[in-house]
């Protein structure tokens, strides 16, 4: 048991040699936010899929329970936040079941982050497979899911058209034990902007989201990191944990997508373009300047 108030997370997720994404996408940023980060990387790529060449290995399963009974055994496996994000495998998410459970043994306040990433844009990109184990085993332990609107959708098999759909979403959610629900993006907003929605079993609120002309990797798993930070930070405030998100994602996204127009400035961004700009941005992450204010729907 730590005796340290400094927060401890372990992070599960993949990881790129070159870019930011899993996390590369979220250790730096959790890291200037005060967190000691331990991380487990899935995967090791040269670099995301979105590049024409990637090389890499994958963690097995027996690799990974290895690795935990190592902390284990020299007594280093206490948590005060677990974060999860891109597993391709049911199996690996059955063993994160069990991880959260022996975690959840050392300290019963582990605050569990789960990023069911499984698609977007109506398609899924990972095997069908995945989403029961999210749906009934994953999603009933975490305590802040972070989905999109496409992976909100799968899990509750409910359609999200308007607002209503999005709250009856959300409380679909809640019913499965969820105690924060953030729908990290959704279509309910227009040709310029998104919706983000976050909601407790007190408040719920939505804030605008502005969109940019490019394709961004890593943002997801950027958003879940600093929700997770900024929820800690400010002592479960929804409204003001959603807003300095989104001031710092937005500032990272709309510099790194300014410096890719300045090289190249028509047609599609190249992905070596548009990594984010992270440790460029460090006084950012730091201290998000608020320019958007989320806005309560109920509670």
């Amino acid at each position: 048991m730590s005796t340290d108030s400094t927060p401890r997370v372990l992070s599960i997720q993949s990881h790129v040699v070159h870019g930011y994404v899993g996390n590369k996408s979220a250790v730096f940023p959790l890291q200037v936010l005060g967190f000691e980060v331990d991380a487990i990387n899935t995967v090791q790529f040269s670099t995301h899929t979105g590049y024409k060449h990637v090389k890499g290995t994958i963690l097995k399963n027996e690799e990974m329970a290895e690795l935990m009974e190592g902390l284990a055994l020299n007594e280093v496996d206490y948590y005060t936040h677990f974060l999860t994000g891109y597993s391709r495998s049911p199996d690996s998410l059955k063993q994160i079941a069990s991880i959260i459970t022996k975690l959840k043994q050392k300290n019963q306040n582990l605050i569990y982050v789960c990023d069911p990433v499984m698609g977007d844009n109506g398609k899924m990109y990972v095997p069908d497979e995945v989403l029961p184990v999210y749906r009934d085993i994953l999603v009933p332990l975490a305590d802040i899911l972070t989905p999109n609107q496409f992976e909100a959708e799968q899990i509750t098999g409910l359609t999200m058209n308007d607002l209503d759909g999005a709250l009856k979403i959300i409380d679909a959610l809640h019913g499965k034990g969820v105690k924060t629900v953030v729908l990290s993006s959704t279509d309910l907003g227009d040709e310029e902007n998104m919706i983000g929605i976050a909601s407790n079993k007190d408040s719920c609120y939505k804030i605008v989201i502005p969109k940019f002309g490019a394709t961004f990797t890593g943002t997801g798993d950027l958003f879940a990191a600093l929700f997770m930070a900024w929820s800690h930070k400010t002592n479960k405030n929804l409204k003001l944990t959603l807003e300095k998100t989104i001031a710092t994602l937005q500032h990272i996204v709309k510099d790194t997508f300014d410096k890719a127009r300045a090289v190249q400035p028509t047609g599609k961004v190249s992905s070596a373009l548009i990594e984010l700009r992270l440790v460029q941005n460090k006084t950012t992450i730091e201290d998000p300047k608020i320019i958007i204010e989320a806005t309560k729907i109920k509670g």
